[in-house]
Order: C-alpha cells, then sequence, then structure tokens
C-alpha cells in the first residue's frame, strides 16, 4: 500500500526551514523530529533563503508614471470641445 500525501502548511514549512537555517541540529535529526524526509526539508531551507529578499522589499516605491504626450491631450481637447459645441447647438434646437 501506498502512503497518503501530506499537504504542510506554510507556516509548518516556514518552522521547519527556520529550524535547518539555524543549524542546531543536523538535517537528519530536524527530519526525525518533524516526520518530513532531510529532502523536503533542504529544498525548503532553500526556497527560505532564495525568497528571504522578498520580505524585505520596500513596498513604498512608486512606479513611473508615464507622462502623456502633449500633442495626443491637445488633439483630445480640440475634439472634446468641437463634441461639446455640436451638443449645445443640437441642445438649442430642442428648447
Amino acid at each position: 500500500m501506498s502512503k497518503k500525501r501530506i499537504t504542510h502548511s506554510a507556516a509548518f514549512k516556514a518552522k521547519v526551514a527556520l529550524a535547518a537555517h539555524r543549524q542546531e541540529k543536523t538535517i537528519s535529526q530536524l527530519a526525525a523530529q518533524f516526520k518530513v524526509h532531510p529532502t523536503i526539508i533542504s529544498r525548503w531551507k532553500a526556497q527560505l533563503l532564495d525568497s528571504a529578499e522578498s520580505i524585505f522589499q520596500d513596498g513604498r516605491t512608486k512606479k513611473k508614471q508615464e507622462v502623456p504626450n502633449v500633442d495626443e491631450l491637445y488633439q483630445k481637447i480640440g475634439k472634446l470641445e468641437v463634441e461639446n459645441d455640436w451638443l449645445k447647438k443640437k441642445s438649442e434646437q430642442f428648447d
């Protein structure tokens, strides 16, 4: 019979990976303690170290806003003025 696959929570993975990173016990000892294969512990430790940088990234940085083209804005203003004048003339016919 095959064993049922266990899905571990992110908190559990972090706990095991941090314990492995502290190096107070060997990977084999941690595997016995947490009942997880040593290869998985090594993989979780590597994932923790690879993604640690993203935890400390500054979220306050502003994205560069694209500056609109001035000529395009003037064209749009002109078009809106023409539409506005046309609507004023049409509304006067219904008064």
